[in-house]
């Protein structure tokens, strides 16, 4: 009796499909001991969880995430000394006010000054927006980290001498990114006649585009991106953030956007400059601005919205792993950081976080933008993606990257080669 062949191919068939069979229940058996209990766990309402799943794979979210295309960079700037020249009686003293995007720029303006004016420049207290806010340097900054960096470069010390007074102190407005010629013009004189400055910084410009090289320049690079850091308790914070949220990213193998995004900011200004030009972006508009350029809902994204608000609704629909500071800070933390009445250490957790992220989004333009900008440049990342109103149902991320990476005309371009 012969044998059939089509027999033979249904057993064939039919011991293909259990072998089939059996490697999709391993697989799924694996996957299960890979991810506990995958159905519907909040990692924000459970640390354990969040333990076991920090080391997962990830890779299974879509978007234009990219590896940076350049590593950090080096400081280019030659530090300068002070050689022999004499020791000044004067000094220089003066605040950091508004939030550390203005922080940079005012520390790199006085050391400008004190070393031009061979000046003594007193350490700086921080001042919020609200009156009577006001802080010691080393409750934000490393005090001695900033003092060592300009050993050599001015005379720097921690405390106002008693000396200084209403009366024997002038203060000076100084324009952001004062140059040389401006201090000799307007600002020795009064030093000459009153002995001691007091620096009050004006911006008449928010952009950080490099402009004409000036022999300040080595100063302002080395005070500016090399004078201010953290102290260790908010450093620690910033990095317990930064870990959570790459926790959290596991299905981006860690990586999250950081969106500057704050409905307070939103409802006070106009989003339309004076040209016609948007300038900040709502909830809504960066929710459509993220999809149309490929991320998926599996996406993390961080915003600097302090409190959660209603408006924000439609963002986390969209994205629904989206977080701002009370999800991710450390429980024990929040009292002093979070909870305080203060805004000032709010506005760093923001600043340091997006200038760490894998893709930052600035939603509002301005200097919070521009020295975030200045950060990532100096550190490699370049992910940096300017929010626009597209009307085609996808577009390009390479299309919205931010001039300042494209054209390579910030300021930090200057200092870092």
């Amino acid at each position: 009796m012969g044998v059939d062949p089509r027999q033979i191919l249904a057993g064939f068939l039919t011991v293909t499909m259990f072998v089939m069979l059996a490697n999709m229940i391993k697989r799924e058996h694996f996957d299960s001991v890979k991810t506990p209990a995958a159905a519907n766990i909040r990692l924000d309402e459970n640390p354990a969880v969040e333990q076991s799943l920090a080391k997962l794979p990830g890779g299974t979210t879509t978007g234009p995430w990219k590896e940076d295309e350049w590593q950090e960079l080096k400081p280019c700037w030659a530090k300068p000394d002070l050689g022999n020249s004499e020791k000044s009686t004067g000094f220089v003293t003066f605040s950091l006010t508004n939030g550390p995007e203005y922080h940079v720029s005012q520390i790199a303006d006085a050391v400008v000054v004190a070393r031009y004016l061979g000046a003594t420049l007193v350490v700086p207290d921080i001042r919020g927006s609200k009156r009577g806010d006001k802080r010691d340097f080393e409750e934000i900054y490393d005090v001695e980290k900033f003092m060592k960096s300009l050993e050599g470069v001015v005379r720097v010390t921690k405390d106002q001498p008693a000396e200084l007074s209403a009366q024997n102190i002038a203060v000076v407005r100084v324009p952001n990114r004062v140059t040389e010629e401006h201090v000799e013009e307007y600002i020795a004189p009064i030093f000459r006649t009153k002995g001691n400055v007091r620096l009050a910084t004006y911006f008449p410009s928010v952009n950080m585009k490099e402009i004409t090289k000036s022999k300040a320049d080595s100063v302002a690079c080395l005070a500016m991106f090399g004078a201010l850091e953290l102290q260790p308790e908010v450093r620690e914070v910033v990095d317990s953030m930064v870990e959570r949220l790459r926790t959290l990213s596991r299905k981006s193998d860690g990586q999250f956007i950081a969106v500057d995004l704050r409905v307070e900011i939103l409802e006070k200004k106009g989003c339309l400059g004076g040209d016609g030009t948007k300038t900040c972006y709502g909830p809504d508009e960066i929710s459509a601005f993220l999809q149309k350029i490929g991320f998926d809902k599996d996406a993390t994204v961080y915003l600097t919205q302090t409190r959660w608000h209603g408006s924000l609704d439609s963002l986390k629909e969209s994205f629904p792993k989206t977080y701002i500071k009370e999800n991710i800070m450390p429980a024990d933390k929040k009292p002093k950081f979070l909870d305080s009445e203060t805004s000032e250490f709010m506005k760093v957790i923001d600043f340091y976080i997006c200038s760490q992220s894998d893709v930052f989004v600035p939603a509002i333009s301005g200097l919070f933008y521009a020295n975030v900008a200045g950060k990532r440049i100096a550190t490699g990342k370049n992910q940096i993606l300017v929010p626009a109103t597209i009307s085609e149902a996808t577009a390009s991320a390479s299309d919205f990257i931010s001039s300042y990476i494209s054209k390579k005309n910030h300021l930090a371009y200057s200092c870092f080669c």
